[in-house]
């Protein structure tokens, strides 16, 4: 095996981005989230596969995870228009936060009654798995050319970008009960409400100084403003991090209230920053692709599938109709799809690493499980998406059958719309 060269590392770091792309997009095409070709390539260049790469740190690999998630949350803020989201903020911050509560429970009994997990291993499992993936939804939508209706996207849109930090909340909860297993639960309900509140002030406090930075500061080299958008996303979650908030939440909200301001070069921000997100996720699914072994999948079927099949049918309905019971606006078509349309990525993968790294009693097979989770959600949901939601009447093309006396005042706002939002 020849000495590995600087220039051997990036010719071969720069051959894995490119077909890591190109494996994205051909998965793409049939309507399976571009994740998987990415995580596909990233097992294929492990020591199981074909390239050999012998790559199993799995520190390493938690904190590019998390450092792509930063980027990934804060892009996906400042592509999230505020006018859109506003009418649908409470159901989707309750679908957020008791939704994910409630689909991690469902998860947690399941693993406890079934694969015979500890009462504190089934509640870990539960909340790795109980956040969504938006990019994932969005992707397929786009490829399948399915136009939601503009509040359902709207509700999953922003659900699916404030719903990490409490998946992350109820994993740290559930480690450290399992490190100190007296620890009285109340003693976590001040936790998270200074952890999300902290989070969405620190948000707020650097969207707002980022954009009256680029306002003022009267930059002479176009390149900086793109150096400044990145201090920001790293801002935002450092400082939410050190006063002990949600970095995450706090990434995201300063994206959003950046990208519903204005400012010079805000155009060419977004492009950057979308260009810069999409770079993290084929980075980030390609690491946690090289931690996996295939060799092992096989081993956690029945129990990956069983996961899957509780998730998609039982626990994320389950939390999708019991958190929008009391929002009338959306009916039980916009609840079904909604339920279809939660889609794992890669949160859940990340959050399966703390496990490991942690030292959890069988936390690698817990990996495998929820690896396996992701790639079922995927193929199995993910082609299914745009069809699912013609059938029920929520794409565009379906609204626009409507009466003519309702559709001239509906039209020109939702084609306005249609371009931002996705």
């Amino acid at each position: 095996m020849p000495a590995v060269t600087p220039e051997l590392f990036l010719l071969v770091t720069g051959v894995l981005l490119l077909t890591t792309v190109l494996a994205g997009t051909l998965s793409s095409r049939f309507g399976v989230p571009a994740l998987i070709g990415f995580l596909a390539l990233g097992m294929l260049a492990g020591s199981d596969g074909p390239g050999g790469i012998g790559f199993a740190d799995y520190q390493v690999a938690q904190t590019i995870g998390v450092a792509c998630l930063i980027f990934i949350l804060f892009s996906g803020g400042l592509d999230t228009p505020w006018k859109a989201v506003r009418p649908v903020l409470t159901p989707a911050l309750v679908l957020a936060t008791v939704g994910v509560t409630i689909s991690a429970g469902v998860v947690s009994l399941t693993a406890i009654l079934l694969l015979d997990f500890s009462l504190l291993q089934g509640f870990l499992l539960g909340s790795v798995v109980a956040s969504t993936d938006a990019a994932a939804v969005f992707a397929v939508l786009r490829n399948q050319e399915t136009k939601l209706r503009e509040d359902v996207l709207a509700l999953i849109e922003l659900e699916s970008g404030s719903n990490d930090p409490m998946a992350i909340f109820l994993v740290g909860m559930a480690l450290a009960l399992i490190a100190v297993p007296t620890t009285p639960l109340l003693n976590f309900v001040p936790d998270f409400m200074l952890q999300m509140f902290l989070g969405a002030m620190v948000g707020l406090l650097i969207g707002y100084a980022f954009t009256v930075i680029l306002a003022r500061a009267k930059l002479r080299q176009g390149g900086l403003f793109l150096v400044v958008s990145v201090a920001a996303a790293l801002l935002a979650f450092g400082l939410a991090g050190v006063l002990t908030g949600s970095g995450f939440l706090a990434a995201y909200v300063a994206g959003v209230l950046a990208g519903n301001r204005d400012y010079p070069g805000r155009k060419a921000v977004s492009q950057f920053q979308d260009g810069l997100a999409w770079l993290a996720q084929v980075v980030m699914f390609l690491t946690l692709g090289l931690v996996v072994f295939p060799h092992q999948l096989p081993g956690v079927a029945f129990e990956g599938l069983a996961i899957t099949a509780v998730l998609m049918l039982v626990a994320r309905p389950a939390s999708v109709f019991i958190s929008l019971a009391p929002f009338r606006r959306f009916d039980w078509r916009a609840k079904l799809f909604v339920s279809w349309a939660g889609l794992r990525g890669a949160v859940p993968i990340v959050l399966a690493t703390f496990g490991i790294v942690a030292g959890v009693p069988d936390a690698q097979a817990m990996f495998n499980i929820v690896f396996f989770v992701v790639l079922a959600s995927s193929v199995i949901q993910g082609p299914t998406i745009g069809l699912l939601a013609k059938r029920l009447g929520l794409d565009r093309k379906t609204a626009s059958k409507a009466p003519k006396a309702e559709a001239p005042p509906a039209s020109p706002p939702v084609a306005k719309g249609e371009e931002t939002t996705a």
